[in-house]
């Protein structure tokens, strides 16, 4: 199984999904969006398995902090790539990649689940 993790690296939920990974020996590439950045395939890629309001994070500080306007131009899921283009941070975190499916978050026992490990 292919794993690719998304996310940056001084998020915490994103330490805690990495080491998840290592603990239970499972290889993964970690991409780090922020330095290597994200293209409108890779989000389009995720959107096919998750719906764009799972991947805008409303509770975090990056959405609090947008103008009221750029808030409410996220209508649909064009509008939402384009916000996630722009500013990667409000991109929930991590964003787990595998052969047939897109994790999006991390909790124990979602990634127990899913990955069987």
């Amino acid at each position: 199984m292919s794993l690719i993790l998304y996310g940056i690296p001084n998020c915490d939920t994103v330490k805690k999904a990495r080491t998840w990974l290592d603990d239970h020996q499972l290889a993964h590439t970690f991409h780090d969006f922020k330095k290597a950045g994200l293209t409108s395939e890779q989000i389009a890629h995720w959107l096919k398995a998750v719906p764009w309001e799972a991947l805008v994070n409303k509770k975090g500080m990056t959405w609090r902090n947008l103008p009221e306007e750029k808030k409410a131009a996220v209508v649909d899921q064009a509008s939402a790539i384009a916000l996630m283009l722009e500013s990667t941070s409000v991109i929930k975190r991590p964003v787990l990649c595998m052969d047939n499916a897109v994790l999006v978050g991390f909790t124990a026992d979602l990634y127990q689940q899913q990955l069987k490990a």
